[in-house]
């Protein structure tokens, strides 16, 4: 899934940015970048849950195929 692996990437360039800001004690540019790791991470996370979980309906259909056979 591309989205997964975009908002991977981008919350690691986040994070590095974060990590130079705070290092630098620019504390408004540290704030917007915590701030924008946050949601890159939390959307990672939920582009994953949606990769490795799928489809109910279809899971269901595989399920009602195993039974008939």
């Amino acid at each position: 899934m591309k989205a997964h692996k975009y908002w991977s990437i981008g919350a690691i360039v986040t994070m590095v940015g974060t990590f130079y800001t705070g290092y630098k004690g620019l504390k408004a540019a540290h704030k917007y970048f915590a701030f924008g790791s946050l949601i890159c991470l939390i959307m990672a996370v939920y582009s994953g849950h949606k990769m490795i979980s799928g489809n109910k309906r279809t899971r269901k259909q595989m399920g009602m195929k195993e039974v008939e056979e």
